[in-house]
């Protein structure tokens, strides 16, 4: 990107203009925020059960006590090592503002299809403390279609088709969250959001974004 070269009243003018959008899209962004708490609850009737480092627990017992659930797809295949590093950066701005989550009856948790261990290992490398369980027994992720297996190819992504020439042999894991409430002992299915859908969760996007130089990133496949 070569930088514009102004003055300051230039400056002054432009960045005018780019208020009066930008209040549009501040408009707009609490508008969807209205639509997003319209779209209808569907009820969860699988019987999900998950290794966490207190057990298994099912996925009621993840909201630990409170209404609302936030579930990150943490991408981590059974396989891997070690975590995604895309989604490391995000969840390492999770820790402290998950406190003030829970003051408002949400509970964070993440969940990824490797084996227990090689999160708990990972997140303690990390310097991490949330709660962060495997769903490799059940088919969570691929019931949220993020996870993907030659046997189980993805056929959907971000609310999308997956091409058929992409199916084979991947993409295995990617990212999304999605969120959930517990009501009356039933727990409902509200909100998914995937790919791009989680810049805004993703502190670092927001401030990259207004850097000088913006993001260095090409887009999401799908």
């Amino acid at each position: 990107m070569t930088p514009k070269i102004g003055t300051h009243p230039e400056w002054d003018e432009a960045r005018r203009a780019l208020l009066v959008r930008e209040k549009e899209l501040t408009r707009m962004s609490d508008a969807l925020a209205q639509e997003r708490l319209a779209l209808p609850w569907v009820p969860v009737e699988e019987a999900y059960v998950f290794d966490t480092e207190h057990g298994p627990l099912t996925l009621a017992e993840l909201f630990d006590g409170r209404s609302q659930l936030i579930v990150y797809h943490f991408m981590f295949g059974p396989d891997w090592d070690e975590g995604c590093p895309s989604c490391s950066s995000l969840v390492d701005h999770i820790d402290l503002p998950r406190v003030h989550l829970e003051h408002h009856d949400v509970t964070w948790v993440a969940v990824s299809r490797a084996p227990l261990a090689k999160l708990l290992a990972y997140r303690a490398r990390m310097g991490w403390s949330f709660p962060w369980v495997s769903s490799y027994g059940n088919d969570f992720n691929y019931d949220f279609h993020v996870s993907s297996t030659d046997e189980r190819p993805l056929l959907e992504y971000n609310f999308r088709a997956v091409p058929a020439e992409a199916r084979a042999g991947g993409p295995g894991e990617l990212p999304g969250m999605s969120a959930f409430a517990l009501r009356d002992g039933f727990v409902y299915h509200t909100y998914s959001a995937y790919a791009r859908g989680l810049d805004a969760v993703w502190g670092m996007f927001q401030w990259l974004d207004r850097a000088p130089l913006g993001r260095n990133q090409d887009d999401a496949p799908f």
